[in-house]
């Protein structure tokens, strides 16, 4: 992405010694004192320094010399800096040929565009990790237990989603355990009951053909609003939580009830003094994929005429919000297309900033033309990257809709860059000559933060997570293109652009006394001269040598900056520990969602219980064995007892088997009549029919019982929730799983830092090797080290500042940080060390004079095509341009000030 490039002023002819930079071959140098590096003549193979006593100084007669150490620095920079100086000529001799065909490639493979996924994006399959735990233990409840939601229902026992609506209803009064509110909320009830979908065929889909079914009703959307209904003398200022009994019948009210206040024990329960919100679900069938389609049909329309029907009820004591299990998706895909109109504008922006970087006051060494087309070249990398993608059939991720952001901020860098190389050389050059020489000075440098950047990006693949490994194929693949057609294409512009620059050049010297001051004063406005000789004296690096180096190298400035870095660092590694893991689904919608409004009231009110948790015994055991039972009961036992478990709404088959034993006066330790008498015990307790597994061979190969969760509202406590439970199952004597559907999304609080760590870790390696081999100084590699992990830990400190968390989106950041904290280090510290400036004060100052304005440039540039993102209702998209900014800031914050400033102490 950025380069150092050739230091304006520099004479490239005579005995004076050339500024040293990335991408170049080294020009010789003189070494005055005994002791340091002495220059040797250059030969092919390119610069060679040696280490030893000065010519002059011979051993005396009768000692040998010692024999020179020589240490070659760039064995491989040296070479490709010879093949690109070919190839450069090779662009500028046939312009045309490079220009069409990329062109024509660019044409072939957009043909893929035309694959971009139509069907919806599996959220589940994306979003949370590969090979997660929870995915086996549903594998395992789905192969073992089944359900039935056409005449036996039970939501805790689903394996996986089922089709529902859910309406969250929150009292303007105090509480609304008051008939009045009842009276409206049974209204909303019978309204959302009544609704009907009228197909194209005339037939009609009613909600009582497709609710999930507990005998021949529909399961209540709320049992405490069911009973009220059927009875209205139930007294509602008396009643228990979380389990409210009733002369007939155990009414379970917690999940359903939200914003208590509680009063005094009762039992296992507490007297409920007020409640705030109520909660009204819906289940439809799902199973059959025919009952399945019609439920959906149902819910579709209950979504879009929802709003319609609560405005027509005039609901005047209460505020309700609705979600359903086709929202998620829904929202998801709708945020894709609120993205689209900030692709124009980025663009837009980035030809302006192209432009205005390019432009110069005459006519000739003007390139804004010549910018407009980098732009275009960048456009042309996205539509090869993402066809060629297509038709190798990656998948297409909504995720993947910001990389062309990224791509074109990072793509418009090496246009600057070879833009920066072409002003330096000579008119009086043929373009053949011309491109040759801007080829062997920056291509180099192109190929090195090319070759960084697609590393970072291709060690995404290793994450767990389908949405990084889609994106970074992409973007990586893109980037590739983006730098093909950089040293095809572009310089084949170039080049076309050099033959206007002789044309005008000839036509501005031509001997015209008539119109002489006339095209002075349109091609060369404020007396400025052509520069033939290629020097580009540009403003900027005018002022990081002149002002800005001088300034930062004072003592004064270093003081402040070292107060600003350790500032920086410790507020760093304070929000390291404050950073939320995982990604919260709400966040996969827009901001102007209804969901969002739904996800905040639950998490005010219904935030105290979580979901039920499947206790499974995975394998046959003898249930009839006292000593089996203790085992199990001891488990048990050990479940409640954990902080996130409510102890008093355990439900396991075989405590209520053995009070019905016991009841019987039946013996439970022997094994004919424990088997039995099961059938019996399912007469009187058919809500246990499916949770006990029998063989035909008459063997319980598996069974469950179920604990309620409590506290788990933060991403942290669902974390460490999911491991102390899972770490009991595995230590208990009988072999046990816990499973709730949750599980698949709360394994990505587990999996996301791991996943982190060795991503970073992973692309940390290839970069400090990258840095050995091609930036060959090992003081370098410890200064991109060290740059790596700094401007890391600022990126993920301050996430945690702007309310980002650590989830799959992030994570791809980090990654793309990795590449960035190289570019910006790699090349301002080898700078450094390769200066032959006497003082470490001037050898930073020389450094930020060849570099200082690059940096600044991909810094702006990059930016540019993120910042649109700000601007997009979507987490998913702001999020992106949130880290990027982060990124960007603090890479060029250590390539502008901090390095600078620490290569001087050290």
């Amino acid at each position: 992405m950025i380069s150092s490039k050739v230091a304006p002023g520099e004479e490239e002819q005579g005995e004076s010694p050339s500024k040293v930079e990335l991408g170049e071959a080294e020009e010789q140098r003189e070494a005055p004192l005994e002791g340091q590096l002495e220059a040797v003549p250059l030969d092919e193979a390119g610069p060679s320094w040696t280490t030893g006593p000065p010519l002059e100084r011979l051993p005396p007669l009768g000692q040998e010399a010692p024999p020179p150490r020589r240490c070659h620095t760039n064995c491989l920079e040296a070479p490709l800096s010879r093949g690109f100086q070919r190839f450069g000529a090779t662009v500028g001799a046939n312009p045309w040929l490079f220009l069409l065909g990329p062109a024509l490639l660019t044409a072939s493979l957009g043909t893929g565009l035309i694959f971009l996924p139509k069907e919806k994006e599996n959220l589940e399959e994306q979003y949370t990790p590969i090979g997660s735990p929870a995915k086996a233990e549903r594998r395992f409840v789905q192969g073992h237990f089944s359900t039935n939601d056409t005449y036996r229902f039970s939501a805790s026992r689903t394996s996986s989603e089922t089709n529902f609506a859910s309406i969250l209803v929150v009292s303007l009064a105090n509480s609304l355990l008051e008939p009045e509110i009842f009276k409206e909320v049974s209204k909303l009830d019978q309204a959302v009951q009544a609704l009907k979908v009228v197909q194209e065929n005339g037939t009609q889909i009613l909600y009582q053909e497709v609710c999930a079914k507990y005998k021949t009703l529909c399961v209540p959307p709320n049992p405490l609003l069911f009973s009220w209904q059927h009875n209205s003398s139930l007294n509602l200022s008396d009643l228990t939580f979380p389990i409210h009994n009733t002369p007939t019948q155990l009414i379970y009210l917690a999940g359903f009830f939200g914003g208590n206040v509680l009063g005094q024990m009762t039992g296992k329960s507490q007297r409920l003094v007020e409640s705030r919100a109520m909660r009204l679900l819906y289940y439809l069938k799902t199973e059959d994929p025919e009952d399945s389609e019609r439920s959906q049909a149902w819910l579709t329309h209950f979504l879009d005429h929802f709003n319609d029907m609560k405005s027509s009820l005039t609901l005047e004591e209460i505020e309700v919000v609705y979600f359903s299990s086709l929202s998620r998706q829904l929202e998801f895909e709708a945020t894709s297309k609120t993205v689209i109109p900030l692709f124009h504008l980025a663009y837009i922006l980035i030809i302006l900033f192209a432009v205005v970087s390019c432009s110069r006051l005459d006519c000739i060494r003007n390139k804004m033309c010549v910018a407009v087309f980098g732009v275009f070249s960048v456009a042309m990398s996205v539509v090869s990257g993402f066809g060629l993608m297509l038709h190798l059939g990656v998948p297409f991720v909504i995720i993947v809709a910001n990389s062309p952001f990224l791509i074109l901020g990072v793509g418009v860098d090496d246009m600057f860059i070879m833009i920066s190389a072409w002003q330096k050389t000579s008119l009086s050059e043929s373009i053949r000559e011309r491109l040759s020489n801007s080829y062997s000075k920056v291509a180099v440098s192109i190929t090195i933060t090319t070759i960084t950047n697609v590393l970072a990006f291709y060690t995404g693949i290793t994450s767990s997570f389908r949405s990084v490994q889609y994106f970074c194929i992409y973007t990586g693949t893109t980037l590739l293109f983006c730098y093909f057609y950089s040293i095809t294409c572009f310089g084949a512009v170039m080049a076309l652009d050099g033959k206007r620059e002789v044309a005008w050049s000839r036509w501005l010297e031509k001997p015209d006394q008539k119109y002489s001051s006339l095209k002075k004063s349109c091609c060369v406005p404020f007396g400025s001269l052509i520069d033939k000789h290629g020097e580009d004296n540009h403003p900027m690096n005018l002022f990081f040598r002149d002002y800005f180096g001088p300034f930062l190298t004072t003592s004064k400035a270093k003081f402040i900056v070292v107060l600003l870095y350790i500032f920086y660092i410790i507020s760093s590694i304070y929000g390291c520990f404050q950073v939320q893991e995982g990604l919260d689904l709400r966040n996969l919608a827009s901001d102007d969602s209804y969901i969002t409004p739904y996800f905040n009231v639950e998490e005010d009110y219904f935030s105290d219980y979580g979901p039920r948790v499947m206790v499974i015994v995975t394998e046959s055991v003898n249930y009839w064995d006292n000593d089996v039972r203790q085992k199990l009961d001891k488990c048990m036992t050990q479940f409640e007892e954990n902080e996130y478990v409510d102890k008093n709404l355990t439900e396991f088959w075989l405590e209520a088997y053995m009070q019905y034993m016991n009841s019987s006066g039946n013996n439970p330790n022997d094994k004919n009549t424990f088997m039995n008498n099961i059938a019996g015990f399912l007469q009187f307790f058919p809500i246990f029919t499916y949770d006990i597994n029998i063989s035909s061979s008459n063997e319980i190969t598996s069974s469950r019982g179920f604990i309620q969760i409590v506290d788990v509202s933060s991403s942290s406590n669902k974390k460490r929730m999911l491991l102390k439970l899972r770490s009991i199952a595995e230590n208990c004597e009988v072999p046990l799983m816990v499973y709730n559907q949750a599980f698949i999304y709360f394994d990505q609080y587990a999996a996301i830092i791991e996943n982190t760590v060795r991503n970073v870790m992973i692309a940390s390696t290839a970069m400090f090797i990258v840095s050995l081999l091609l930036i060959p100084h090992p003081v370098c590699s410890l200064w991109v080290t060290f740059a790596i992990a700094s401007v890391i830990v600022g990126v993920t400190g301050f996430m945690a500042f702007w309310n980002v968390n650590l989830d799959s989106i992030s994570m791809i950041n980090l990654v793309i940080c990795i590449g960035f904290s190289f570019d910006f280090s790699a090349h301002i510290s080898y700078a450094f060390v390769s200066s032959t400036e006497p003082s470490v004060n001037k050898k930073s100052i020389e450094a930020l004079y060849l570099l200082g304005y690059p940096v600044l440039q991909s810094a702006i540039s990059t930016i540019i095509g993120v910042c649109v993102l700000s601007a997009a209702k979507a987490y998913i998209f702001r999020t992106f341009f949130k880290i990027m900014f982060l990124v960007m800031f603090f890479g060029a914050a250590h390539g502008l000030i901090f390095i600078p400033v620490f290569l001087t102490f050290f």
